[in-house]
């Protein structure tokens, strides 16, 4: 047997394998980076500002005060009360899921902690469980979370990533889109801030309901967000959409969000925000 062909097929095996989890072709501007680079950025491409997609338990680590988010109702669990099945059951695809998160039985985190030295309740969903859904577990998630700031006197974050209300609950997931409303109307009487983060994508009931009833409602650069598809719009309407339709900078330009906002710069700007509601020097 030749060693060196030996070895350099093992050298070349070894290159392959490391090759995907090491270096990162960003989706905008095509070019190929150290991961290294664009972890230093939290996951912003910098070579032209691209933000991909990020889990709950990054964002939280982004937003959160370090070592100060302590996780709420982690311990419930959705049900199947109508045993529903598509190309899968239900049951299945949430098993899935849970093998794809790592344990999580829900697509939201929430739990106390401290962004900025100020005491919040922070809600993040994660694209990953079943593409952000909202189902009736994320609902009860959190209104308690509201509840809990009602309690303690201070403001809600929520940061959105969803596709929409779950099919698969139908009519309970439905009901979650007025919950949450209803909840965060309260948390307004009591004069407490809500803030409302949209990450991409931010879609279907979730962004019909309490994503966009922030006191202050800010996106990702080039975030995602709207109600129906592009395509489902157009067929609707029979026309052509504007260039960027249902993107962050349309959104802002158009007057339905507040602004726009660097997933670097992000932190600050809630801890702004949230001094100022809440009047804290």
């Amino acid at each position: 047997m030749n060693l060196s062909n030996l070895f350099r097929g093992m050298r070349k095996q070894s290159e392959q394998q490391e090759a995907p989890s090491h270096w990162v072709k960003c989706p905008k501007c095509l070019s190929l980076m150290y991961y290294k680079e664009v972890e230093a950025k939290h996951n912003v491409c910098p070579k032209c500002a691209h933000h991909f997609r990020i889990g709950a338990k990054e964002r939280i680590a982004l937003l959160a005060d370090e070592g100060s988010f302590e996780e709420r109702d982690a311990n419930l669990v959705p049900i199947d009360p109508l045993k529903f099945v598509d190309k899968k059951s239900y049951k299945k695809r949430l098993e899935e899921s849970r093998s794809k998160t790592g344990g999580r039985n829900s697509s939201v985190i929430s739990g106390s902690c401290t962004i900025g030295g100020v005491t919040t309740e922070l809600v993040v969903f994660d694209f990953a469980f079943m593409g952000g859904s909202l189902g009736s577990v994320e609902g009860e998630k959190i209104v308690r979370a509201v509840h809990r700031a009602i309690e303690k006197g201070c403001g809600v974050v929520i940061v959105s990533a969803s596709g929409g209300a779950r099919m698969q609950e139908s009519t309970f997931s439905l009901m979650q889109m007025s919950k949450t409303s209803a909840a965060l109307h309260r948390l307004h009487e009591a004069g407490l801030p809500f803030i409302s983060v949209l990450t991409d994508p931010t879609m279907g009931g979730v962004s019909a309901s309490f994503a966009m009833l922030g006191d202050i409602i800010m996106a990702e650069p080039n975030a995602l967000i709207g109600f129906a598809g592009q395509r489902v719009i157009k067929q609707t309407i029979g026309a052509d959409l504007p260039e960027g339709f249902q993107r962050a900078e349309f959104l802002l330009e158009h007057g339905l969000i507040d602004l726009v906002v660097d997933r670097n710069d992000m932190k600050e700007s809630i801890t702004r925000f949230l001094r100022l509601f809440l009047k804290e020097d």
